[in-house]
């Protein structure tokens, strides 16, 4: 087959520097995207951490604000089960633990410390009306070092009469 006269062979296709210039273009782009992720990721691990620590200390501040005002039995406990007035509570947990003194699995890195104040030094309401009450502090430093601290109040509402 012949050719017409003046009828040039073109290539239809990118050259080697488009290409290149193309994998660029796509490498720089792939590269911010997976930029935002790694940040985006590490935000959410601070808040599930943070998330864990309140609901571990919460757990504990309910534990030990069920117990009673008084030590209804005036003998020393051993283990924390056996721990049976809020003023027990005063104890580290390198790890968390449930009620039971068992370790919780995954918990392990966090520690908790709960203290307890009072009845002497501690009083809701204004005199004459004052009610004594223990405070009760628990902090909980997650494996970053940050820490969450909640704070509640046992009062011997037992007998009292609401007017």
């Amino acid at each position: 087959m012949m050719r017409a006269h003046g009828m040039r062979n073109r290539s239809h296709g990118a050259t080697l520097v488009e290409l290149v210039i193309a994998i660029v273009v796509v490498a720089i782009a792939i590269a911010s995207v997976l930029g935002l992720l790694s940040e985006i990721s590490v935000r959410s691990a601070a808040g599930m951490r943070a998330t864990q620590a309140g609901s571990i200390a919460s757990a504990y501040l309910d534990e030990a604000l069920s117990k009673a005002f008084t030590d209804p039995d005036l003998l020393p406990e051993v283990g924390r089960q056996n721990l049976d007035d809020v003023g027990d509570y005063n104890f580290v947990d390198n790890g968390v633990r449930d009620c039971q003194g068992n370790a919780i699995a995954g918990l392990g890195q966090y520690q908790v410390q709960i203290s307890t104040a009072g009845p002497a030094g501690v009083q809701l309401g204004v005199a004459p009306n004052a009610t004594p009450a223990i405070r009760v502090t628990v902090t909980v430093t997650d494996p970053t070092g940050a820490t969450t601290r909640l704070e509640g109040f046992r009062t011997n509402y037992a007998g009292q009469v609401l007017r």
